[in-house]
């Protein structure tokens, strides 16, 4: 009784999800961003198309999934923030925690000017406001782009939906993990699905939309023979599935004991890709429209992914499109959704840090948070160079963050302290999918290997070629210096002293039973280590 009295006190405490079902909910409106509708139709396209998809299901099943179960485990485990979690796992690993919480502090300042971009587009897609050149009118009247370089000259057209985009995020945060988050991803995560099921069928009926699918599913089997096309795979992978920089711990550190985190875990994967694969076929059919309209192959028409694709590629679309207007609500509107349900996501991990570290009220802490994060923001994304610093800061973060911390969390994790028995234990308590020697050949081998060698890929890349043809001082100071300052950081915020009631020791041993099943984990942790 006293247990399940101080499981209680802890869950009113940090906040906790109400159901296995708003935990899915919020776990897909994390995995399921920008990047899902964007990203993976360009990306797929470009390496090998419909054969595309095999490396693709080869790496959700043999990479993502096994991390997405290694984040989980940490988390519900442990019931913690990153940090924390890993302190309790050990407490030198803790720096890896707060490397995390970092990256995601980076992401959310330059992931809130993208949201207003689509949420102004969406107001946009009622007149087609772009006129008859969509990229002189994105890059031009509505961004004011100058030439490369710093110029903090702000954009009112930009300035405006950025505040509504960061006063909506800072309510939701502060209204706290069910309230806030877990509201929000079941009301949204539904309005998304059926938008972007709108969206696709009315695509689908449009002239030449077989034609566009026909160049999205048709496979180039050669491709599967070239390692950058299963590199490829790995990466959209990991950027979709939001794992390996402490989204995934911090959310799994809310859900009851009792739940299969396993089963909910393939859940939240096959939606992700479900989606993405959904995403591809709207797409994909609005292009195929565009290119017999233009007379352009769909390569032509398709262009690149990211922000071209979104905001000069599918105005162009609207704008020739039968019920233009109604695609366009419906394509910016669904990506208004997925980046504010992926942005509470990531302001999460750095919220439920600073309450664990030091101790601070719910409310307190998410403005504290929130509000610095929407101040810096402001002063660099509202500004007329916004678009070339985004893009410098999202290549590195993605890249050596992301990348580079899941590596090294996977290889202290699995051979420095060699907690992978602890953690499939407790995953097998009550998980429906087992986690056996599979798991663990995956997660401490090919896992840390396909990434290695993606990052070497990365960094070998960027170093012979500067990223787009940036100066060199810009790529130093937003690239190269971004991604080292969040690893800094991780270092410095790690020796400082835990709030005076928080437990380093492993709460995992002192839980209540699964079901009555008492667990019997096969190493024992403490704040020193994973002791044998």
């Amino acid at each position: 009784m006293a247990t399940q009295d101080a499981v209680s006190v802890e869950k009113a405490k940090r906040g906790a999800f109400s159901s296995r079902k708003v935990f899915i909910f919020a776990a897909i409106g994390s995995a399921v961003g920008l990047g899902n509708i964007w990203r993976f139709p360009y990306v797929a396209y470009d390496n090998g198309a419909g054969a595309f998809l095999i490396p693709y299901l080869v790496a959700l099943v043999c990479a993502g999934i096994p991390f997405l179960y290694l984040d989980y485990a940490l988390g519900h485990r442990f019931r913690g923030s990153a940090p924390l979690s890993f302190a309790r796992l050990s407490r030198p690993a803790e720096a890896i925690g707060w490397w995390q919480v970092g990256i995601c502090f980076m992401i959310a300042v330059y992931y809130a000017a993208v949201i207003a971009w689509a949420l102004s587009y969406t107001v946009f897609s009622f007149d087609k406001s772009w006129g008859d050149d969509p990229g002189g009118y994105f890059t031009g009247e509505f961004l004011k782009v100058g030439e490369v370089g710093v110029d903090l000259d702000v954009v009112v057209g930009v300035l405006v939906p950025m505040l509504v985009v960061w006063l909506a995020v800072v309510v939701i945060m502060v209204a706290g993990v069910e309230k806030g988050i877990g509201f929000t991803s079941v009301v949204g995560i539904p309005v998304l699905i059926l938008a972007f099921l709108a969206l696709v069928i009315r695509a689908l009926f449009l002239p030449g939309a077989m034609d566009g699918l026909e160049e999205f599913f048709t496979p180039d089997w050669a491709a599967l023979r070239e390692p950058g096309v299963w590199a490829a795979a790995f990466g959209q992978i990991f950027f979709s599935l939001s794992i390996g920089f402490g989204i995934m711990i911090t959310y799994s550190s809310y859900v009851d004991r009792k739940t299969d985190m396993t089963g909910s875990g393939a859940v939240v994967a096959f939606s992700n890709s479900g989606f993405e694969l959904l995403a591809g076929i709207g797409i994909f059919a609005a292009l195929g429209f565009m290119s017999q309209a233009s007379g352009d192959p769909v390569g032509k028409v398709l262009g690149s992914g990211g922000v071209g694709l979104a905001f000069i590629g599918f105005p162009t679309i609207i704008s020739e499109a039968p019920w233009g207007a109604f695609i366009g609500v419906m394509f910016f509107g669904s990506l208004v959704v997925a980046g504010l349900t992926s942005l509470v996501s990531v302001l999460e991990v750095v919220v439920s840090a600073v309450r664990d570290k030091f101790d601070l009220p719910r409310k307190v802490a998410a403005a504290a948070v929130s509000i610095p994060c929407a101040i810096i923001s402001l002063i660099f994304f509202s500004t007329a160079s916004g678009l070339y610093i985004l893009d410098i800061i999202d290549h590195f973060i993605n890249q050596f963050g992301i990348l580079l911390v899941a590596t090294v969390a996977m290889v202290v994790v699995a051979w420095s302290l060699r907690a992978l028995p602890l953690l499939a234990d407790h995953m097998n308590a009550g998980g429906s999918i087992k986690l056996l020697l599979w798991w663990k050949v995956l997660v401490g081998g090919l896992v840390p290997v396909a990434l290695a060698y993606m990052l070497f890929e990365a960094f070998r890349i960027d170093v012979e070629t500067p990223y787009e043809g940036y100066p060199t001082w810009m790529l130093a100071l937003f690239g190269w210096g971004s991604a080292a300052a969040v690893m800094v950081l991780g270092y410095v915020l790690a020796p400082m002293p835990w709030r005076k009631d928080t437990s380093l020791e492993d709460p995992g041993l002192d839980a209540p039973p699964h079901d009555g099943v008492p667990t019997t984990p096969t190493a024992r942790t403490t704040k020193e280590g994973v002791e044998r």
